[in-house]
């Protein structure tokens, strides 16, 4: 009496194949999707943490800074900072925070996000109050 042979055959492994391609294909670009989301939540989060510094720099200076980096260190002698933990975070597409001083639509400042395209266009990411 033969033994049967164990294995998949052919047909078995290209169903299988199909299957997690379908699969893959309908998930993909929603987990994709989740990812620019986080990438966004990030983004904001980090500009109210850096707005919250720029407040206090303020309140202790009178003014607000010229540029971000004098969250951090400054050699005026009103100043009691550092008023941001760390060095000042790049964004979550590895490009600096815009900061300018006056802003735009007459604030005070302008802070944003250049966003996945790293140039000034419609998906900047601005911290909205």
């Amino acid at each position: 009496m033969m033994k049967a042979a164990k294995g998949f055959t052919l047909i078995e492994l290209l169903i299988v194949m199909v299957i997690v391609g379908l699969l893959a294909s309908l998930v993909g670009p929603q987990m994709f999707g989740k990812v620019d989301d986080s990438r966004v939540q990030t983004a904001q989060t980090q500009m109210r943490m850096l707005e919250t510094s720029i407040s206090t720099y303020r309140l202790d200076l009178g003014a607000f800074p010229a540029n971000l980096d004098l969250l951090v260190a400054s050699d005026n002698e009103r100043w009691q900072g550092p008023y941001f933990p760390e060095d000042i975070p790049v964004d979550p597409w590895g490009n600096d925070y815009v900061y300018k001083m006056p802003g735009e639509e007459d604030r005070p400042y302008t802070l944003k996000s250049l966003g996945p395209d790293s140039q000034e266009s419609e998906d900047d990411i601005y911290l909205r109050k």
